[in-house]
């Protein structure tokens, strides 16, 4: 499997990564980006590299964790997220589980 690039962009970014990665299956790394932006956006930065157990589950996990940070959860947002695979993007504001699960797959 080819390394999922991603990005996540929102005030509460680095929660929403922590708890991306807090779901079994998903393997990698990220690091927060520089500097917030002057609406103090913070990014973070990273890459998928190993999935374990089934894609169809696992990218329906990542849509269900993009919906509820979307929505605020426990007070957490985040404003947008970018998976990136070669010269395939995904943004995820209105990406289906099988998009979700093609990029992860191809």
């Amino acid at each position: 499997m080819a390394d999922i690039q991603f990005e996540i962009q929102g005030q509460d970014a680095i929660a929403a990564t922590e708890a991306l990665f807090a779901h079994p299956g998903l393997e990698g790394h990220w690091e927060t980006a520089d500097e917030p932006d002057k609406e103090g956006t913070i990014a973070t930065i990273g890459a998928i590299v190993g999935i374990v157990g089934g894609i169809i589950t696992i990218a329906a996990q990542i849509r269900e964790w993009y919906q509820e940070y979307q929505k605020g959860k426990a007070g957490k947002k985040i404003d947008k997220v970018l998976l990136v695979k070669g010269d395939r993007r995904l943004l995820l504001k209105d990406a289906t589980i099988e998009e979700i699960r093609q990029i992860l797959e191809d």
